[in-house]
């Protein structure tokens, strides 16, 4: 504990760190584009339908944000600079991150490609106080990778994340324990996780506009609002109270391709070799990473951007893009949607598991005619090809007329 200007004790600094990237996708880019540096730069598609994946501050200050229609961007933003996005350069610098943050502590938690909680408790007797720790930290991640970051420092989870957002761009903002109310209390009640638009439609209804209102309202009445679960999340996080510990983990919960066609597509066939393109760009992936999985997903976006998510969890978890083919070609037939013009298909893989050590159990599915091992030797001989000369050299026969897909990956590898 420092000393104060006066000569009083200062209240030291909160041990939880969340660290978020600055327009992280876009950051990144810039590093190999350094003259665009101060220009408004968007990072997304050149197809009809491709959406903004991230935005410089400068893009941002005309109303850009992602998941917007790029096209609907640069009408905001006429002189923005579009640019291509580069997923594996996003993966190497987050790699290279969090390499950074397990410097400091063991005790990192990624939420995503580009933020952390990080638990620097353990770190102080050594680095000092969390606020200087944090503060060398950004100044680190920005010399060793030329990327600046905003860090929230406090004592719970939810005020770290609250703060980090507060101090973007580039910022850092220290919330210590005897101010988190007084911080708090004054902002709006969509501030709380957990508040979206119709929870806070229904609170403010009930004239709670801000947090303050919802930590002085008796917990019986705001459980009758909006639940009993959600009740006593938001009067716990409102009056200052979060348990929630940093676990540290650097797995990923999925891995998943997803393409968004130019035109609604109809052709069975074409989805089909689709379906297959992606199983096997999936299934090269889990086995890069050494991880199976046992649930298989299949996500279908319509022309009227109805979206549904179907699911099934196999006997024995897989890494094999011939099994995962198989299932998601099952669900995709069973939803009904054969003929039905879609927008968007992709494949998913969840539940994932390390590898090692895994028994294959081939004789669960495989048949005389495509037995299992021969399918692995065969995905194999393809990784060591791939990983000599391009993801593409070799691929099914089936998917020599298709034409490759432009698919873009999210935090937890999922290919857009």
């Amino acid at each position: 504990m420092g000393a104060g200007s006066d000569g009083s004790q200062r209240e030291p600094s909160p041990s939880i760190l969340h660290v978020d990237m600055d327009a992280f996708f876009a950051s990144v880019e810039l590093l190999s584009r350094p003259e665009l540096r101060g220009r408004p730069v968007i990072v997304g598609g050149r197809s009809a339908r491709a959406v903004v994946t991230s935005a410089t501050y400068e893009a941002r200050a005309y109303g850009v944000h992602s998941a917007m229609p790029v096209g609907a961007a640069l009408r905001l933003c006429p002189g923005a600079v579009v640019l291509e996005p580069h997923m594996d350069r996003y993966r190497d610098a987050s790699r290279a991150v969090m390499a950074l943050f397990r410097e400091v502590t063991p005790l990192v938690e990624p939420l995503s490609i580009d933020e952390a909680f990080l638990d620097v408790s353990g770190a102080r007797r050594l680095l000092g106080e969390s606020d200087v720790i944090a503060e060398r930290l950004r100044a680190r991640v920005l010399a060793e990778t030329g990327l600046p970051c905003s860090v929230g420092v406090a004592p719970t989870k939810f005020m770290a994340k609250l703060a980090s957002g507060r101090a973007k761009p580039d910022g850092m903002l220290v919330v210590r324990p005897s101010e988190v109310l007084g911080y708090l209390h004054p902002l709006p009640v969509r501030a709380l996780w957990g508040v979206g638009e119709s929870t806070a439609s229904r609170l403010e209804r009930l004239g709670l506009r801000t947090v303050g209102d919802i930590a002085s309202t008796p917990l019986d009445a705001l459980v009758r609002a909006v639940g009993e679960a959600s009740g006593a999340k938001l009067h716990e996080l409102a009056n200052g109270i979060d348990t929630r510990g940093v676990v540290p983990t650097s797995q990923e919960k999925s891995v998943g391709h997803e393409r968004t066609f130019d035109v609604d597509e109809r052709s069975p066939d074409v989805l089909r070799r689709e379906l297959l393109h992606q199983s096997n760009r999936v299934a090269a992936r889990l086995r890069a990473a050494d991880l199976m999985g046992r649930t298989v997903a299949l996500k279908l976006r319509f022309s009227d951007f109805t979206t549904i998510s179907r699911s099934r969890t196999l006997s024995e978890p897989t890494d094999l893009g011939r099994r995962i083919f198989d299932e998601v070609l099952a669900i995709y037939e069973a939803v009904g949607a054969v003929g039905e013009p879609i927008r968007l298909i992709g494949v998913r893989v969840e539940q994932l598991s390390a590898a090692e050590g895994a028994v294959h159990q081939p004789a669960l599915w495989a048949d005389e005619e495509s037995p299992s091992e021969g399918w692995r030797d065969a995905e194999l001989t393809v990784d060591r090809v791939a990983a000599r000369f391009g993801a593409d050299m070799l691929r099914p026969a089936s998917l020599m007329k298709s034409p490759r897909s432009g698919e873009t990956a999210d935090q937890n590898g999922t290919r857009r």
